[in-house]
């Protein structure tokens, strides 16, 4: 991901714009991440949203379907509230 936003299609072909706010591999499991968001709140959180990506076919995102892999998200927005 070179971009600091990305736009997703819907099956509708709606558009929605995001802004990423971090792209990572993780090896155990050999799958691209991403962590973006639409920058608004609820709850005064700002909501976040993940899925698998594939560097090779930025149009296509997967759902994210383990704990293990859930966890790990967790993990990474942890460490960046940390700064």
């Amino acid at each position: 991901m070179d971009s600091k936003y990305i736009t997703i299609i819907d099956d509708d072909g709606n558009t929605f714009n995001y802004e990423i706010i971090l792209a990572f591999y993780w090896s155990k499991t050999k799958k691209h991440y991403l962590i973006y968001t639409d920058n608004t709140y609820e709850n005064e959180k700002l909501n976040v949203s993940a899925a698998i990506y594939y560097p090779n076919d930025e149009t296509r995102l997967d759902e994210i379907t383990t704990e293990e892999e859930w966890n790990e998200i967790a993990k990474k927005l942890g460490e960046l509230n940390e700064y």
